[in-house]
């Protein structure tokens, strides 16, 4: 008992209840977006389920050996590869939203790239630590370049533009914390700018065109793209201070709001709780990113330090394109926003990110493990 009260006085409780706050918040939300829906309770269902799941996954990781999991990065880089390829072959779901994503088994859609997120971070962060003492080789540089390249272009074919910004992210932070050289960096950066037109004229799709175009003037596609964004910022503004109350929100409840549950979770959030609400969930998002670089920082290895980092940096890149394209800051790429936005695959998988990074933080004290 001594020893299960010492366990559970080091685990991260505020980083813990700052999630399950935040998940919470998000059930309620995919709640109020789906009452209007025929059969929205399913979805709450899901979503509940899924939270109750993530939790007791991410408690379980919490007490298993992070290293231990790590060590098994060929075996991770092969489902993960795996995964990619099967979506590939028998993936649905629309490409103008965001691409054939999801594997679905029945009423059930799982979405590969959601678990290959957290099977890159354990992998590229174990690769990283096995060779950080010669990070600015060549050789470890192209090692590193053909992990992330692999990955990014299985999810490019979907196509899923946004996230693969969350996996390049990913991979930017974790080999920067590593400290590659700064040659490198300016070599990316000038690499990435010059690939900017050939990427425009012969890789992107129509779809995500037109997606860019009406970032820079929702206008010329009233219709969809353009619509979104005018709808979301609507709402974001029609919520002013306090809101108009959960299940009251005008645009939210009459369904003039699109993919009110998943994408513009974060508009009904506006609409419904206000400012003070947004507030509230900004201040949340921003405190789990926060919590994460805090224990990478005083991580007691380096691999916990780039796994911390790794997650971190996801729940930072996938909030700000999210909320950035609920307000009209960034192009509509389909991402959802993490704890909030209503799927499964997301919420379990976020949450067993988070049983990562309390895992690191529990190493720290020393502590034995399953």
């Amino acid at each position: 008992m001594q020893k299960l009260k010492q366990t559970i006085k080091n685990l991260d409780i505020p980083l813990l209840v700052a999630v399950c706050i935040l998940c919470i918040i998000g059930i309620l939300l995919v709640s109020s977006a789906t009452a209007s829906y025929e059969g929205g309770k399913t979805q709450v269902i899901i979503q509940t389920g899924a939270f109750v799941l993530g939790l007791i996954c991410c408690l379980f990781l919490a007490f298993l050996d992070y290293e231990f999991l790590a060590s098994k990065y060929l075996y991770i880089i092969g489902i993960d590869v795996l995964l990619l390829v099967l979506v590939l072959l028998v993936g649905t779901g629309a490409e103008e939203v965001g691409g054939n994503s999801w594997i679905r088994f029945g009423p059930i859609g799982i979405q590969p790239a959601e678990i290959v997120k957290i099977g890159f971070i354990l992998s590229f962060g174990f690769q990283l630590d096995k060779f950080k003492e010669r990070i600015n080789e060549p050789p470890v540089v192209l090692c590193a370049l053909a992990h992330i390249a692999v990955l990014v272009t299985l999810v490019m074919l979907q196509p899923d533009f946004g996230t693969t910004m969350v996996f390049i992210s990913i991979f930017l932070a974790m080999i920067f914390v590593a400290k590659i050289s700064w040659k490198y960096i300016v070599g990316a950066l000038v690499a990435v700018s010059a690939a900017i037109p050939l990427l425009w004229f012969f890789v992107f799709k129509d779809y995500q065109k037109n997606r860019i175009l009406t970032f820079l003037n929702p206008e010329l596609d009233p219709q969809f793209s353009g619509y979104q964004v005018m709808q979301s910022k609507t709402a974001v503004g029609a919520g002013q201070l306090f809101g108009q109350g959960l299940q009251n929100g005008i645009l939210t409840q009459n369904n003039f709001l699109p993919a009110k549950h998943t994408d513009f979770i974060f508009a009904v959030a506006c609409e419904e709780l206000g400012f003070v609400g947004a507030l509230l969930i900004l201040g949340l998002i921003c405190f789990i990113v926060f919590r994460c670089f805090y224990i990478a920082y005083n991580a007691k290895d380096h691999l916990g330090s780039f796994i911390a980092i790794g997650v971190g940096t996801m729940f930072l890149v996938q909030s700000f394109e999210n909320i950035g394209m609920t307000i009209g800051l960034t192009p509509v790429t389909g991402i959802t926003l993490p704890f909030l936005s209503y799927g499964g695959s997301s919420m379990v998988t976020n949450l067993i990110a988070v049983g990562l990074v309390l895992n690191v933080k529990m190493k720290n004290k020393n502590l034995s493990f399953i």
